[in-house]
């Protein structure tokens, strides 16, 4: 087992939704996205991202493409017309979510290496 960032084996793409910030995260390997489904649960990303996300994260999967989709309800502080945070349409929480680190079996971390 390696510790690794989630982005050395993940892409992520964000936007928002009204008060809430839509997260994207695709693997980078379709062998990756297994690991991502069973280890990335929403319970684990609203830890990671408790000081962004004061409500529930609800996850998407998306087995077609190997990615999963979370939603950061009440992350935006109102969302883009009302709200005072500097990043009021959530275009940095992919970001921040892909510098969650885990442990991650070295014959799959491999797959992302080649």
């Amino acid at each position: 087992m390696t510790k690794v960032k989630l982005l050395k084996i993940a892409h992520g793409r964000s936007g928002d939704k009204g008060n809430g910030s839509n997260v994207g995260i695709i693997a980078r390997h379709p062998d990756i996205y297994p690991f991502l489904k069973e280890n990335l649960t929403a319970d684990r990303v609203k830890e990671y991202m408790k000081h962004i996300c004061k409500g529930e994260v609800e996850r998407y999967e998306m087995g077609n493409i190997g990615a999963l989709n979370f939603i950061l309800n009440e992350s935006l502080g109102g969302g883009g017309t009302v709200s005072l945070k500097l990043d009021a349409q959530g275009k940095t929480h992919a970001s921040t979510l892909l510098r969650m680190e885990m442990d991650m079996p070295d014959e799959l971390l491999k797959k992302v290496s080649q």
